[in-house]
């Protein structure tokens, strides 16, 4: 990358959107999984390249959020929800946070994909 490319490049390339509603997630076999909290949406396409579920909590206490990369995912459109494709064991083991959200950059992503062993996204190239 240039000098003149990197300059102009933003540091945040990614840009969280909230859902307002509940947007369930399900494993293959049917089980309740948690729900989509946000998505992870590149600044310069508005493509979503992750998921942020929300997994646990009472009352919206206790709570943890998990990122996934976005492919990892698959909409039920019958059913109005998301069907993961990984074990609900996995995703509770992977990277996350309860309170402070960490800075979503490439060497981010690049651990959540190495993870759940998916390729990584270029942030640059969206």
């Amino acid at each position: 990358m240039s000098d003149t490319a990197a300059a102009q490049t933003p540091t945040q390339l990614l840009v969280q959107a909230n859902i307002s509603g509940t947007m369930k997630v399900e494993s293959r076999d049917g089980d309740a999984v948690g729900s989509v909290y946000a998505f992870m949406v590149h600044k310069g396409t508005g493509r979503a390249t992750h998921a942020v579920l929300s997994l646990g909590g009472f009352l919206g206490m206790g709570k943890s959020f998990y990122p996934l990369p976005f492919a990892l995912l698959q909409f039920d459109a019958v059913r109005d929800l998301y069907v993961v494709t990984i074990d609900k064991r996995v995703l509770e083991g992977g990277p996350s946070w309860a309170n402070n959200a960490p800075v979503f950059d490439q060497a981010y992503a690049d651990r959540v994909a190495s993870y759940y062993g998916s390729s990584s996204e270029d942030l640059v190239v969206g």
